[in-house]
């Protein structure tokens, strides 16, 4: 390919955004009992765009994409989403030919429970009530997990497969 590093950068990275918009929105999409959450698999993606796309462009994928399916299904939630999947997003990294690596394994332990308590901290300031942090982390801690096993082994089925040095590798040389 003779385009840009660049350009495909940011064409993955809308990419992306769009399968995280639909797989949040609409593909298993189960409401969380006592919770304003429900369990989705976008954040298995916005894991592996993470580990795929230099932090601009995996932040811009997360947000965007976690921002417009909240944008479709709970508007409320639009610009905590934002902030905090950004936040996710950053816990990543890049910068190995494998996607499980330590800090990319750490992150998805420590995305457990910096974004439940994130959204968990903005349901309250929403609802004006400090009762809401527990049943909201709780919702959101079952999101990440859920998020956690699907991830592992598909990122640890793309690393056997040599996905980053043979495919990914373009993306990350700008």
């Amino acid at each position: 390919m003779n385009t840009n590093p660049r350009l495909r950068q940011m064409v993955t990275a809308a990419l992306f955004a769009a399968a995280i918009t639909v797989v949040t929105a609409y593909f298993l999409h189960i409401p969380i009992p006592g919770s304003s959450g429900y369990v989705h698999l976008g954040d298995t993606l916005i894991y592996l765009a993470a580990c795929l796309l230099p932090t601009p462009y995996a932040v811009f994928a997360a947000s965007v994409g976690a921002g417009l399916a909240d944008l479709l299904t709970a508007p409320a939630w639009v610009l905590p989403t934002l902030i905090i999947k950004a936040i996710v997003a950053m816990q990543f990294t890049c910068k190995h030919d494998r996607i499980l690596t330590r800090r990319n394994t750490i992150a998805v332990f420590t995305t457990a429970i910096v974004s439940p308590t994130l959204y968990s901290i903005a349901y309250c300031i929403m609802t004006g009530t400090l009762a809401a942090f527990v049943p909201q982390f709780i919702g959101t801690i079952v999101q990440a997990i859920g998020s956690a096993v699907l991830f592992f082994p598909l990122a640890f089925v793309l690393d056997r497969m040599g996905f980053k040095t043979r495919v990914a590798r373009n993306l990350v040389s700008a």
